[in-house]
């Protein structure tokens, strides 16, 4: 969302019951605790603008009607949630505040527009105080956004005032928001206009003069006005449309599905966040910091959570970057009812800092991945908290026991985001020191390394900052910080989107606007558990401007809100080598983001979409499958394929006591692919996928040429696919139930007992293809140290698509998507790391009248 603060402007009462409409989260501490807000700093010096809801006299005409006032305070008994019939309520309480607030932008627009008309009256005689031209290029466009506000106020008051169950107004905010162009030309002509008003500015004394005779009323206001015209006039505007994006968000839950409000309301807060996105990528919201001694003005851009390898060991630091200075803080501990503070931990001015080259990086020998199992557990353990929560909350439990779970939620999550990254960012002082963070995401290290950049194109001084200067600064960070909590889920509001479980298949079409031919690649990146991780990867379309790749990926997402996709240049030069991490450092040339708006993704057709970047264009299309629906196995119609056919009936087929899909793919991984990072894990591309599918279900002679030319992570996704599309788990929809019971036994004799049990109760075809493949899996995670997948990896991809619960089972038990992960992958996983786990199991010893298993099949 917009990320300037709101402008100094003096306390007033009103602001009591303002703050319950403010829909912000500036008035409150790290701990959510309301701050204590008297007249601001400096308040002094900045205009008096009566924001109090009757002070332009046109609306207080309108006002004075008796019963025809929009009462700001809330009214009485509408507590969220009391009652089911509350939901129309809720509407009128949230409108009811919106209108108050939207008078309030009225007369600021009003009280901004008050002195145009005399300035321009004279702008024709001989002494003009301002030309026509500073005079438009001041104002411009702000009349045509007060009659834009002002016309939706006079259609939304009677609304409001004559509630009912039949009102509508979902088409006032559809062209309200159809209408916000006005406001991208208004932010478009920004830097002008401020430029014009700082020197407007400078004429005080003429102002003065020209007052005091009685040539132009108002002259002191606009003046008072103009002095304060970068808080006032930028941060005004757009921070109507955020909180009118907000109040959107609000309408709509509180709006049923089938209310004729509900898609006008939906298509007015697609083309508000649009919007937003658009103008954060166009503008540098800066917030002012605090004034160095010299007058300078030092301003934040940019701040957030980063990990630290500090000491050989990981910290988690609060990062900001100020337009002359990066300064790593953390946060101190302070009793309760002490107000927060940061501790600066160090601090290099920009001109002074370096990005040490990949070659030019020292070894950090020190800098070791956690290991994927313990990040995995904790996944696992954040999970099951979460649904406990749940559990508590539909139950009414006490808010104690809840808290202690949510705190119990919070250090895991806390200890996931401390572990989990992995890319380094190193900088470096040119007079010192060097730094190290870890990433979880090359988006984020393009990130800062480009904000940092842009601010060293300015003629930069170094300084050394006194303990004084650094004590004020590092005390403004808290006032100013854009990111107020620590990226975990148990930070969000309950009402806040869980995000999406299930599968996003995506599918990179191509690319446009690149200057030169490259070799040319692109990642995507989703978010999981408060982190984003890269997830696939396409092929390299070389020596090209417009690589056209038209590869399909399928991505697993786990509460993911966001998809990122960063476009590459790939480098050869094995010179440039990172020595944190032994990889070559190719050149982003592009990255963008959007966000997986359940509405829009949860479709049967695909969605193509455009993402611009650096002036690159990305095409891509995507679709999305919940979880619940993941677990339909449709079987083939036609018996004479492989894919979605029962083991038995191809195993009989071919003579073979296990299928020679999964031989094949079997053979193929461990001859080229078994030290390849990430087999498994890794996205193969669809389409790849797809074509061998096809080779398999017609039995095709040109298979194993077919195999031995194609990319290994598609094989190993072909052999995913297989066991996907069975009719039914590898291991039974019969058994499940016996297999979550089996691997939930305390006493480590009576699991064996069972668990052994369990596999001698499966078809012999089952069984056999489940020790070959267990078998294999193991040798996978023996080259652990080259391809990073060890047992509890190859469990985590593999446990979900073995054993699964069938529809019956699953729609018995299950309430929601994170439900269907945190009740039933942790199990599954479990189940399978048991016997990955296990010494080799004979199936002689299984069956003990049958043949010896063998690999030769």
């Amino acid at each position: 969302m917009w990320a300037l603060s709101t402008p100094n402007l003096p306390w007033a009462p009103w602001r009591d019951w303002t703050r319950y409409f403010s829909y912000g989260a500036d008035d409150y501490d790290a701990e959510g605790h309301e701050e204590q807000k008297g007249p601001p700093e400096g308040s002094e010096t900045m205009p008096y603008i009566d924001e109090s809801p009757t002070m332009s006299p046109q609306l207080s005409a309108r006002s004075q009607g008796g019963g025809d006032s929009i009462s700001p305070t809330p009214p009485e008994g509408l507590a969220p949630g009391v009652e089911a019939g509350k939901g129309l309520e809720m509407r009128k309480l949230v409108l009811s505040g919106f209108l108050a607030s939207e008078e309030i932008y009225i007369n600021q627009l009003e009280a901004l527009l008050l002195p145009m008309k005399p300035l321009k009256a004279t702008a024709t005689t001989s002494q003009p105080v301002l030309t026509i031209q500073q005079i438009e290029t001041i104002f411009y466009k702000i009349q045509d956004i007060y009659e834009i506000h002002k016309e939706f106020y006079d259609n939304l008051c009677p609304k409001v005032q004559q509630w009912d169950s039949q009102v509508t107004m979902g088409h006032l905010f559809q062209k309200l928001a159809s209408q916000l162009g006005v406001y991208k030309a208004f932010v478009d002509n920004y830097k002008v206009a401020l430029e014009t008003a700082e020197k407007c500015s400078q004429s005080n004394n003429q102002f003065q003069k020209i007052s005091e005779v009685g040539k132009i009323p108002s002259c002191r206001l606009y003046f008072t006005i103009l002095s304060a015209f970068p808080a006032a006039l930028l941060y005004k505007p757009i921070d109507r449309v955020t909180r009118s994006t907000l109040v959107l968000h609000d309408l709509l839950k509180h709006t049923p599905v089938d209310h004729p409000d509900y898609p006008l309301l939906q298509d007015a807060l697609r083309i508000s966040q649009n919007f937003l996105s658009s103008i954060n990528e166009d503008i540098d919201p800066r917030r002012t910091a605090v004034t160095t001694p010299k007058g300078e003005t030092r301003q934040l851009v940019k701040d957030g959570f980063l990990v630290e390898m500090s000491e050989s060991s990981r910290k988690l630091r609060h990062v900001f970057l100020f337009t002359d200075v990066l300064l790593c803080a953390k946060l101190k501990k302070t009793s309760a009812g002490k107000h927060q503070q940061y501790d600066c931990k160090w601090y290099i001015p920009l001109a002074d800092l370096v990005f040490p080259s990949p070659e030019e990086s020292e070894a950090s020998p020190h800098v070791h991945p956690f290991p994927d199992h313990e990040l995995e557990d904790m996944k696992m353990k954040i999970s099951a908290l979460k649904s406990e929560i749940q559990k508590e909350k539909a139950n009414k439990g006490q808010s104690r026991a809840i808290e202690r779970l949510k705190k119990k939620m919070f250090e895991n999550e806390f200890l996931l985001l401390l572990n989990s990254p992995t890319i380094p960012f190193r900088i470096h002082n040119r007079n010192g020191k060097s730094y190290l963070f870890l990433l979880s995401s090359d988006y984020e290290r393009s990130e800062w390394r480009e904000a940092i950049q842009k601010l060293q194109k300015k003629d930069l001084q170094a300084f050394v900052l006194s303990s004084v200067e650094l004590q004020v600064l590092t005390g403004s960070c808290f006032k100013l910080r854009t990111v107020h909590n620590i990226p975990v889920t148990s930070n969000k509001d309950d009402d806040e989107s869980p995000g999406l479980y299930g599968f996003l298949h995506v599918i990179v079409h191509s690319a446009k606007g690149f200057k030169q031919s490259a070799n040319l690649y692109c990642t995507l990146e989703v978010d999981s558990f408060g982190y984003f991780v890269s997830k696939a990867k396409t092929r390299v379309f070389r020596d090209t401007t417009e690589p056209k790749w038209d590869e399909e990926f399928e991505i697993e997402l786990e509460g993911s809100q966001s998809l990122r996709i960063l476009c590459y240049e790939k480098c050869y030069d094995k010179t440039k080598v990172n020595k944190d991490n032994n990889e070559i450092v190719d050149k982003i040339m592009g990255k963008g983001q959007i966000q997986l708006d359940p509405q829009t993704v949860e479709t049967k057709n695909w969605h193509t979409d455009v993402i611009e970047m650096n002036g690159i264009k990305v095409e891509f299309s995507m679709k999305f499958t919940s979880r619940d629906m993941s677990l339909k196995r449709t079987p083939s119609k036609k018996q004479t394929g492989v894919f979605g056919v029962k083991i038995s009936v191809v195993t009989k087929r071919e003579r073979s006591k296990v299928p020679y899909i999964v031989r094949q793919c079997v053979e193929e991984v461990e001859k080229r692919g078994i030290e390849e990072v990430g087999i498994y894990r890794i996205s193969g591309v669809a389409t790849d996928i797809q074509a061998l599918k096809a080779v398999f279900d017609a039995n095709n002679k040109d298979i194993l040429l077919m195999l031995s030319d194609m990319d290994i992570n598609a094989i190993a996704g072909t052999l995913k696919l297989y066991f996907r599309e069975l009719p039914e788990p590898l291991l039974t929809d019969r058994l499940y139930p016996a297999f979550m019971e089996g691997i939930a036994l305390s006493d480590p004799a009576a699991k064996e007992n069972c668990m052994m049990h369990l596999l001698r109760s499966l078809p012999d075809p089952n069984l056999i293809t489940f020790l070959f493949l267990l078998e294999h899996l193991k040798r996978v995670a023996e080259k652990e140290p080259i391809n990073k997948m060890s047992l509890h990896n190859l469990a985590t991809v593999f446990g979900p698509t073995l054993l699964r619960p069938s529809e019956v089972e699953s729609k018995a038990h299950l309430t929601s998507a994170a439900d269907i992960w945190s009740h039933d992958v942790m199990a599954q996983v479990q189940v399978l790391l048991y016997y990955l786990q296990h010494p080799p199991i004979s199936f002689a010893e299984l069956k003990r009248n049958t043949l010896y298993f063998s690999t030769d099949v």
